[in-house]
This record gives C-alpha cells, sequence and structure tokens, in this order.
C-alpha cells in the first residue's frame, strides 16, 4: 500500500512538473538562432525589411527569438531561383523573398510580372491588400511555408548604355541582363532585345565591358549600386512590372513556437512590412520624384513615358500577356484585372 501511494505521489509530481514545464519545455525545443534568408542586405529596403523584422521579433520576444540575416542568398550560394525550395526543404529558416524568384516553383507569382498589368501603387496594394493577396497566401501555404506579410521591392525600370528608350523599336537589339523567370526573356523578345538571364554578380561585368547594353531593376539599386560607372547612361521609367515581396516562414520552425510566438512574430512581419513599403517608395510617389532627379544628378538622361509611348509597349507586349494568363490562371488574372479596376486612386 505504502509503495502503490508513492507511485501515486511521484505520478501527481510528474504531472505538476509537467503543467508547470511546458512553457519551458517549449522554449528550449527553440533554437538559439534562426537563418532569415534576403537577396540584399541593408541599406536597401529589402535588406531593411529583413533587419526591421527581425529586431522586432526580437525585442517582442524578450529575446526567445534571435535571427540572423543572411543577404546575398549565401544560405544557397546566390542562386536566388532556389531560395523556395530550400525555404522547404528547412535549409533556410525564414525569408523575406521575391515573387520574381519564387515564381519558377509557384506559377501563379508570375502575376505580378505580368507586363503592365498594374499601372500604380494603388493598383499593387489593390492586389496584395486585397483577395489577390489572401488566395495567394493560401497558395504560398499549400506549396509548402508559412506566409506572413506583403513588402516590396519596387517597379523595375530599364536602362541600357545606347540610347533613349521611348518605343519598342529602341530596344530592338539590345542586349538587356533579366532575372531567372521565363515570362522576362518573353517580354523583351516581344520588343525586338536579346534577353539574356544572369545573376547580377555576373551582370556587373558584363555591363562593365560592354557585353550587355542594358538591364531593369528597382531605382533604389542604381543609386546604391552606382550604375551609372558600369555605363548605364539612359533610364527609362516606364513601370512595367512591379515586385512584391513576401514575408515567410519555413514550416517546421513555424509549428515549434508557441501561438503567442507565432502571433507575435505574424504581427512584427505585418508592420515591417509597412515600414518597409514607406521606404521603398520613398522619393518615387511626391510630385516632383526626387528619386529621378537624384539619378539625373549623376549624369544620366532620364526619360518618363507619355501615356501614348507606354501604351506602344502595353501592345507590343500584349501577347506575353495573353500567353502567361493560362499559366498563372485566367481566373486568377480576372479577379486581379477587376480589382485594379475598383481600385481607389
Amino acid at each position: 500500500m505504502k509503495f502503490r501511494r508513492t507511485l501515486l505521489g511521484l505520478a501527481a509530481a510528474a504531472t505538476a512538473l509537467g503543467i508547470f514545464s511546458t512553457g519551458a519545455m517549449a522554449q528550449a525545443a527553440y533554437k538559439p538562432e534562426y537563418k532569415m534568408s534576403l537577396v540584399l542586405g541593408p541599406p536597401t529596403p529589402w535588406g531593411q525589411a529583413g533587419k526591421i523584422w527581425a529586431d522586432m521579433v526580437k525585442e517582442r520576444t524578450q529575446g526567445r527569438i534571435n535571427i540572423k540575416l543572411y543577404p546575398g542568398v549565401s544560405l544557397i550560394q546566390g542562386d536566388q531561383t532556389r531560395e523556395f525550395s530550400a525555404l522547404r526543404q528547412g535549409v533556410i529558416d525564414m525569408a523575406v523573398g521575391s515573387t520574381i524568384n519564387w515564381s519558377p516553383q509557384v506559377k501563379q507569382l508570375n502575376l505580378f510580372s505580368m507586363p503592365f498589368l498594374m499601372p500604380d501603387y494603388a493598383a499593387i496594394d489593390a492586389l496584395t491588400q486585397g483577395e489577390v493577396g489572401k488566395e495567394m497566401f493560401k497558395t504560398l501555404d499549400k506549396a509548402g511555408v508559412v506566409p506572413l506579410a506583403w513588402g516590396e521591392n519596387g517597379y523595375r525600370e530599364i536602362t541600357n548604355s545606347k540610347r533613349v528608350i521611348k518605343s519598342p523599336a529602341d530596344v530592338k537589339g539590345m542586349k538587356i541582363r533579366v532575372v531567372g523567370s521565363p515570362i522576362y526573356s518573353d517580354m523583351f523578345t516581344a520588343l525586338g532585345a536579346n534577353p539574356t538571364q544572369m545573376s547580377w554578380a555576373d551582370a556587373q561585368p558584363a555591363l562593365a565591358s560592354g557585353a550587355v547594353d542594358g538591364q531593369e531593376n528597382p531605382l533604389f539599386l542604381f543609386t546604391v549600386l552606382k550604375m551609372q560607372n558600369v555605363g548605364q547612361k539612359f533610364l527609362t521609367a516606364w513601370g512595367y512590372v512591379a515586385d512584391p515581396l513576401v514575408f515567410v516562414v519555413n514550416k517546421e520552425i513555424w509549428a515549434s513556437w508557441t501561438p503567442a510566438d507565432q502571433a507575435i512574430v505574424r504581427q512584427a512581419a505585418i508592420d515591417a512590412g509597412k515600414e518597409e513599403i514607406v521606404i521603398a517608395r520613398k522619393g518615387l510617389i511626391e510630385a516632383d520624384k526626387p528619386l529621378l532627379k537624384e539619378i539625373a544628378g549623376m549624369g544620366v538622361t532620364v526619360t518618363s513615358l507619355t501615356p501614348a509611348e507606354r501604351d506602344a509597349f502595353v501592345k507590343a507586349t500584349r501577347p506575353v500577356y495573353d500567353k502567361w494568363k493560362s499559366t498563372v490562371g485566367a481566373d486568377l488574372v480576372a479577379k486581379a484585372e477587376q480589382a485594379i479596376a475598383a481600385r481607389k486612386k
């Protein structure tokens, strides 16, 4: 009887310990450091997105979740198109990633690269902050990651070393460096250019030597990388595509955190995303577009298209738009077009 009471007492003590130590055990399962993948580091808006998120999470979890930034997609030897697969596999714990870079694995993300779909920032917001954004998050979740918030890499503008670009004819024959997503090759082929897919590490010497004539990227990169020093003397602001960023966490990592910490990480991502979007649009939403003036001050010829000039590019790339509708999903494209038409300008 005494032995039985002892066993019961031990069982009760173990139960009590279990109740009181659940939180401690959960926290003990936390990694001392989480790896966040980024293509660009601070001081770019993209890098700032990661830093702001990591800092908020550390502060709000009182140091329970520590995040280290790995810019240059260094966790996967700089191969941007492998980032999404590495996230699913657990090589990467967290990321602020590009819809362009992840589109080879998640075809619906090509929506944001449909030529001239989003004419202004209100159009981007109508998609990411509306029903299309929610649907995209469901798709990403099914694809194997936990999406939390939207950020922004910005509109991609074209630069070159040859001449002013005001019409599709001006692009004809130019060698243009493009990102590793097939829709970009299709667009520049439709304009009569010779698109060349290469990493940015390879693109810089190619631009400097004249092996490649031009490239397309958000304007903040022009100033950060001093592209005028690699022959980029002409810039056209045509706003043909924009690249939203997505804050995500690996599913197993997410499941290892307590619900309270999950809520903290999610809210921190939302707050960091809002803050980063303001940074990404700085100098471009003001009427006088000071960022364009800054680039012009570097000796670069800056061209902004008239509505008629822009329409010529829209018509020239329309076959690409129509071709990619079925890949992205006709229903999703229709939903996006309706959301943009109904946007508040």
